[in-house]
């Protein structure tokens, strides 16, 4: 069947070939996966969860990072569950509608992600910039502000690139989508059309909502140095930049996955689909599982309202510090 193989009212469906994996090692793949979507939701839900409880951590930082955690859960939800379903029952069909969905959220999740990437960049420059008027300048107002903007033009600034995806005609007879969701350019792959005019929307949106907030980024860590460079002793240069060391380590893993999925040159769509496959389960899968433990494991703070949690939940009279 292929990509957009009609239905009995003339809709068409998209024939998604999923993840590639030799029969013996399916069910392994599958369970990896299912693990991997779990650990996800949990070690999200639970840094949300301890950040929400412990007044502490009620700083424009972790405010922030409540934010990259739901665009996480959300990014992963949106695809993963349903190629979970597609290994179990064999039949990997969407409808234009299911799958123009997917493609329209995906894409603007993960342009919500790059600009908070960049707020929270901001965040940590005044932090360590300003540190005396930090608090004065990043109110829970305005961190609320960055927050909902970021949310905002990744949902607005991806309207263009899935309306004109959408648009384009898919033909019975076409391949099938070679991915296991829908993705952008695989499901451009399967227009029956002159795809020119999308691929340039893509490099023309994609290039800016991706690499401008980089640029800030990088522009914002250029000012951290600078500041760092002229403290007084070794060990506050340390303790400075030791609270921009967990968003770099996303931000690295963050831009360096997406940016083989979407702004890869066109020559290399003739590359293998499993390559493709291989870097948008990293992206997908992997990132969203590190993330929670990049901001966690080196953090005293989160260790203390992790701790004081489970105190709490064991009855004990423990009081914050």
């Amino acid at each position: 069947m292929g990509a957009a193989a009609g239905n009995a009212t003339g809709t068409p469906e998209f024939v998604l070939l999923g993840l590639w994996a030799p029969r013996s090692l399916r069910p392994l793949l599958w369970t990896a996966l299912l693990l991997a979507y779990l650990a996800t939701v949990l070690g999200n839900g639970v840094l949300v969860g301890l950040i929400a409880l412990d007044q502490r951590l009620h700083r424009p930082m972790y405010r922030l990072l409540t934010h990259l955690a739901l665009l996480d859960t959300a990014y992963v939800s949106t695809t993963l569950p349903q190629a979970l379903a597609h290994m179990v029952a064999r039949r990997a069909g969407l409808s234009l509608a299911r799958c123009g969905a997917q493609l329209y959220v995906g894409i603007s999740l993960g342009s919500s992600e790059a600009i908070l990437l960049a707020a929270m960049a901001l965040d940590r420059c005044l932090a360590v910039c300003q540190p005396l008027r930090y608090a004065v300048i990043m109110t829970p107002t305005r961190c609320v502000a960055l927050a909902t903007t970021s949310w905002a033009l990744g949902f607005v600034l991806s309207v263009p690139n899935a309306a004109a995806t959408l648009r384009l005609p898919f033909c019975p007879g076409r391949p099938p989508v070679d991915h296991f969701f829908c993705e952008l350019p695989a499901v451009l792959r399967t227009a029956c059309a002159d795809t020119t005019a999308n691929h340039r929307l893509v490099y023309g949106l994609g290039t800016p909502v991706l690499l401008l907030p980089l640029a800030f980024i990088l522009a914002s860590y250029a000012l951290i140095l600078a500041a760092v460079g002229k403290l007084p002793s070794a060990k506050s240069r340390l303790k400075a930049l030791s609270t921009c060391g967990s968003h770099l380590a996303v931000v690295g893993l963050f831009y360096g996955t997406v940016t083989a999925m979407y702004l890869r040159p066109r020559a290399s769509r003739a590359l293998p689909a499993k390559r493709h496959k291989l870097v948008a389960v990293f992206y997908l899968v992997i990132t969203p599982v590190l993330n929670p433990l990049i901001y966690s494991l080196r953090n005293r703070e989160v260790h203390a309202a992790a701790h004081y949690a489970l105190a709490r939940l064991r009855g004990t009279r423990t009081v914050p510090g």
